[in-house]
């Protein structure tokens, strides 16, 4: 194991399209690899494992979460091939710096402040996006919501920084932003908007990215796309944000579910779509949808409601 000297000068972030995180290191398999590797191949993995393969993901606690591609993380220590990390953008009471787990090392890069850390920032709004090389030619396809540092505004592209050095994003595949504020906050009903460009999305456990998004992932990301960073587990999400009343709902608030009729283990989030729908990431072997809670079990395991967002606040 390798002890860190703290560094003021530079910062761990993600070098590949999307990095895993692993409970432990005896939790990635062979079959995984497209997921371990630099570069990554996200679309091959989540298509190729089968359903069997995918649930032990979960069900054998080997995945807990995803970074993006330029996502920074706090490194607390080495072992081997493997980094153990801290995620503060992914609030957690698993830890308080931010959620925890293990990547592989490979996939992270140091990286100096004063060339990351710049005045505006590109979001990717486009449900994925091709990275480009200084001549066009495709480099890296990318996630939603993958935000990168802006060096230039050019008419057609966007240049900007990454653990590859200097690339470009079409202008219509990005918004820009101010760094320091964040993206700017919007209402609920953007919220759900941001989310139905994902209908019929398949499930993937533990997944943040466009690739396939879990329950809270989905959540988040929607949340994260109007300018608010929510926790990235269900059931630390619904311990924070403004308690609603199931009566008082409106579209953009989130919805939790609990087993035995509300009144045990909560399981599972979904954002409330309005006229009593709602639209959510499923399970796995599913996909992305929009369904009517009343005759369904959601509606016998609703247990609360939570709302982040404001109207006062957003733009």
């Amino acid at each position: 194991m390798t002890n860190l000297v703290f560094d003021k000068d530079s910062v761990w972030v993600v070098n590949v399209q999307v990095a895993t995180v692993w409970t432990s290191k005896e939790s990635a398999r062979i079959i995984d690899e497209p997921g371990l590797s630099n570069p990554t191949d996200i679309e091959h993995w989540v298509t190729k494992l089968t359903q069997e393969q995918k649930t032990a993901l979960c069900g054998e606690n080997r995945v807990q979460s995803q970074l993006l591609y330029g996502e920074v993380v706090e490194v607390t220590e080495i072992d081997g091939g493997w980094a153990h990390i801290v995620i503060p953008s992914q609030p957690s009471h698993k830890d308080s710096r931010g959620y925890p787990g293990l990547v592989p090392i490979a996939q992270l890069q140091k990286i100096g402040k004063t060339y990351w850390n710049q005045p505006k920032s590109a979001a990717i709004v486009s449900k994925k996006a091709w990275l480009e090389a200084d001549q066009g030619e495709n480099f890296l396809k990318l996630s939603y919501m993958t935000c990168l540092p802006v060096l230039n505004e050019h008419p057609k592209k966007i240049e900007v920084a990454t653990p590859h050095g200097t690339k470009f994003l079409p202008n219509e595949t990005v918004h820009i932003y101010d760094t320091h504020q964040g993206l700017e906050k919007k209402n609920g009903d953007e919220i759900v908007k941001s989310g139905e460009q994902f209908l019929s999305l398949a499930y993937f456990w533990g997944g943040m990215s466009s690739f396939g998004y879990d329950c809270s992932g989905f959540s988040y990301a929607t949340h994260k796309a109007c300018g608010y960073q929510i926790p990235r587990d269900a059931s630390d999400q619904a311990e924070a944000g403004e308690p609603v009343e199931i009566e008082n709902l409106f579209p953009g608030d989130l919805l939790f579910f609990a087993y035995e009729e509300g009144k045990g283990t909560l399981h599972h989030v979904g954002v409330y779509y309005g006229e009593g729908k709602m639209i959510h990431s499923r399970t796995n072997g599913k996909l992305i949808e929009i369904i009517e809670l009343k005759g369904t079990i959601y509606e016998e395991e609703l247990c609360a409601a939570r709302r982040y967002w404001n109207d006062e606040n957003a733009g």
